[in-house]
């Protein structure tokens, strides 16, 4: 079987592309065994305004930065006499009441940067804001600790840079159905009857073969493991929930995967800021409670971790289209039934003491959060895998 036959046979050249994206599974792997935690990462894609998310309503400063979008003191979902919740996110001032819900005020890094993908880069890669790096930092960690690449799979057409390795990537699939049916394709069949021809380590396809390998393995595994879950669990009908359905669903599985990536979009709220946030935070909690329920169900709560994240905040001072410009620091969420401090982490930055654009400072370094997931969840080495260390926190 000639090069030229193997790519115009084999449908899978182009749809490793396009399912997932699969790795060197079978070299350089680390045997350690995962545990069973698991950490569930979930992005609103944007640029999330934490201000409208978590509001500082007895703040003289809020309001006049804010005269016709901020929320008023009335709606706000009050949990201290400072900070309240944006009144779409009842279902999550319910987890806070319950004490499944940590805030940690005031989340970034020195020298920001507001532009979506290259701050997006930094959250996944946990670079500093002057380094490109080419790694994930889930990616790291699957390369230091992973043994398969279902060990993290993201809910999602295609990969993000935060769970792609340099030796192992995890796997992205909306489906798990619709991914093993891919791996079943003839012509993928066809070209792993081939798998023993002698000149493949000439032609340089032995690799490509051995991640076809791993494809269809990972795929089966994955759709088999994901049948045999059921769940009475009602879930909105909605994209996103769709997407906490599915990973409850591998969760409760038992599936020996680690980390599981979310996302929902569209937090860029330039203008007409107050419908445009209100429907989505809406989206968002309804989608959490219906998730969190439903591990409850199956007792996979106490062993879960949910960590909610936005690349950036917005500006302080709205904007003349109602909306808010890109800003820094915000607002990030941890969920669980094992946190050590839960409700407000910490205090909210000064609404007035702002940097030279008119943002919030930053007082928590993001990778500190992801240090201590690594180490006090996980149980793995932090410095490693983020290439640095950072101080601890006391969330887990």
């Amino acid at each position: 079987m000639d090069r030229r036959h193997f790519l115009k046979q084999s449908t899978l050249a182009s749809s490793l592309f396009f399912v997932p994206s699969f790795v060197k599974a079978f070299e350089s792997m680390s045997t350690s065994n995962l545990g069973y935690k698991r950490l569930v990462m979930i992005q609103l894609s944007g640029g999330n305004d934490g201000l409208n998310t978590i509001v500082p309503f007895n703040n003289d400063a809020y309001y006049r930065n804010r005269p016709k979008i901020a929320i008023s003191k009335a709606d706000v979902l009050k949990a201290t006499d400072e900070l309240g919740f944006h009144t779409s996110l009842r279902p999550l001032k319910k987890l806070y009441d319950e004490g499944h819900l940590t805030i940690i005020n005031n989340v970034g890094y020195p020298n920001p940067n507001r532009s979506h993908f290259r701050a997006t880069d930094i959250w996944q890669t946990a670079s500093n804001s002057n380094e490109y790096l080419q790694t994930g930092w889930l990616g790291r960690y699957l390369d230091t600790y992973g043994n398969k690449p279902y060990n993290a799979i993201e809910i999602h057409d295609s990969l993000s840079l935060a769970l792609k390795g340099q030796q192992m990537h995890g796997i992205a699939t909306t489906n798990p159905a619709v991914l093993f049916k891919t791996s079943q394709d003839p012509y993928f069949k066809n070209v792993l009857r081939h798998y023993q021809d002698e000149h493949l380590s000439e032609h340089n396809l032995g690799y490509l073969y051995k991640t076809m390998i791993a494809a269809e393995s990972s795929a089966k595994y994955i759709f088999e493991k994901h049948k045999t879950a059921s769940s009475k669990q009602e879930y909105p009908n909605n994209a996103f929930a769709n997407q906490l359905k599915t990973t409850s669903k591998l969760i409760n599985s038992g599936i020996e995967t680690k980390v599981f990536y979310s996302s929902l979009g569209g937090f860029d709220t330039h203008a007409g800021q107050l419908n445009s946030q209100a429907r989505l935070l809406k989206i968002y909690a309804e989608g959490i409670e219906a998730f969190v329920q439903d591990l409850k169900q199956h007792g996979t709560f106490d062993d879960t971790l949910i960590v909610t994240f936005s690349e950036f905040g917005r500006r302080v001072k709205q904007n003349a289209a109602n909306g808010t410009d890109h800003g820094t620091a915000s607002n990030l969420f941890i969920i669980g039934n094992q946190l050590k401090t839960p409700g407000f982490y910490n205090d909210l930055a000064s609404l007035s003491d702002l940097d030279s654009n008119g943002d919030l400072k930053y007082t928590v370094d993001f990778r500190s959060i992801y240090a201590t997931i690594l180490d006090k969840w996980m149980a793995v080495e932090d410095q490693t895998i983020l290439n640095a260390s950072f101080p601890k926190l006391n969330f887990i």
